[in-house]
């Protein structure tokens, strides 16, 4: 059988989806159950363990197919948005799934338990989670599952950010996180999928997805001198936005946070540890 990336295949020699059944082996197959994000954020890790990587991070309202689950709180699943399969906090997760009307398009709010900003917080909620509005109240959101946000941070599910160079640049100052994808901490392809999904571009979750499957190759045609605002820059395992011709916007370990850089001089910094870039894509 023809080796799948386990990053997005959820499959293991012990178990697997049911809809993998012919496609890789496993001792027993599972159609899964869905699940719904009710944590502001949760991590995704390599392993069922709070010690473990972190390969990314779930949203509050995205919907997970859980295929596993353990006796000490740990869940098995892939994500329904990007594919990413990895280990959840069981207690994250909600039992089924509900259709959401709204998303947060602000840095980061808050979710209270009544229409008061004088109650204390039950949960911060990021950037483009989901969530289901069901009323208003004063200058509150009420939520389908009883907690209310300030409704000014909240825009229809289908709002479509124009620019999503100008949502990058929302996250100047996020620290850099390997894996993280909200404004606590990001690294250099949650930033970009962060960008294009407001923009109503679908987006991997990994350079490597990215570079494949986003826009067309313009480099080596192209020279440096005709990047345009919204280009991204693929090195070996990094990728950056073109802020314009001269400057970048990235996620990146050197500035240990979300930065503007002069193009030529992080070209010429990266080249000494990962080579030159790999390509640049337009969308």
């Amino acid at each position: 059988m023809m080796p799948l990336d386990p990053r997005v295949t959820p499959a293991r020699p012990d178990l697997a989806a049911h809809h993998l059944r012919g496609k890789v082996e496993a001792a027993r197959f599972t159609a899964g159950k869905a699940r719904v994000v009710t944590a502001g954020q949760a991590p995704v890790r390599r392993e069922p363990s709070p010690d473990a990587l972190l390969d990314t991070e779930a949203l509050m309202g995205e919907v997970v197919t859980v295929y596993d689950t353990t006796e000490d709180g740990w869940a098995w699943g892939q994500l329904a948005s990007d594919d990413y399969v990895g280990w959840l906090p069981a207690a994250a997760l909600g039992e089924g799934t509900w259709q959401p009307t709204h998303k947060v398009w602000v840095p980061r709010t808050f979710m209270f338990p009544g229409a008061s900003i004088k109650l204390p917080p039950t949960c911060s909620v990021p950037f483009g989670a989901r969530v289901a509005v069901t009323g208003a109240v004063e200058r509150f959101a009420i939520l389908k599952d009883g907690g209310y946000i300030p409704g000014k941070h909240l825009v229809p599910l289908k709002t479509v950010e124009r620019d999503f160079v100008e949502v990058a640049e929302r996250f100047l100052g996020t620290p850099y996180l390997w894996g993280g994808r909200t404004t606590l901490g990001v690294d250099c392809s949650g930033l970009v999928q962060a960008a294009l999904n407001a923009h109503g571009v679908a987006c991997p979750r990994d350079t490597d997805m990215q570079e494949r499957a986003i826009g067309k190759a313009i480099f080596p045609n192209a020279d440096l001198s005709d990047l345009e605002r919204g280009d991204l820059v693929f090195w070996k395992g990094h990728v950056a936005i073109v802020r314009d011709p001269q400057t970048l916007i990235h996620a990146n370990a050197f500035h240990m946070a979300v930065a503007y850089e002069p193009l030529h001089e992080a070209i010429a910094r990266i080249r000494e540890s990962d080579g030159r870039p790999t390509s640049i894509r337009r969308l």
